[in-house]
């Protein structure tokens, strides 16, 4: 008997003899499959994380750049400089709008894989003690 099975990312074709049982699971997934799997999530996460970096470090340039303006007040009037203060506030909102959007997408990202490594934790507990 031969059962096409499609999935989302490939089309697989799996051959069985016809005295087969249909009901029994197909095959046991190996360790090393689950490992490999736990890796790939792992590298998803350290790119997640270095998400969250570069949205943290996005967030604090405006703050950065707006407690030297604070500090330098004294030297400039409003008036004066307004033409280069509202854009340069602008801009400032604009990165902390992004870097708060980074860090808030980063986070729920690493949650996500979180969540996906302790399903797996639990699914597979003979390489549990070994996921952490």
């Amino acid at each position: 008997m031969i059962k096409i099975r499609e999935n989302t990312r490939c089309l697989s074709v799996i051959v069985r003899p016809k005295n087969h049982n249909m009901s029994a699971p197909e095959t046991k997934i190996s360790d090393t499959v689950v490992y490999d799997e736990v890796q790939v999530i792992l590298s998803e996460k350290r790119t997640s994380l270095s998400m969250l970096r570069t949205g943290i470090a996005v967030f604090a340039l405006p703050l950065s750049v707006l407690s030297v303006l604070v500090a330098t007040s004294g030297y400039y009037t409003i008036s004066e400089a307004a033409s280069f203060l509202y854009p340069l506030l602008a801009l400032s909102v604009v990165l902390v709008v992004l870097g708060a959007y980074l860090c808030v997408h980063a986070i729920i990202q690493i949650r996500h894989y979180d969540q996906q490594i302790a399903k797996i934790r639990e699914k597979h507990a003979a390489v549990a003690e070994f996921i952490g």
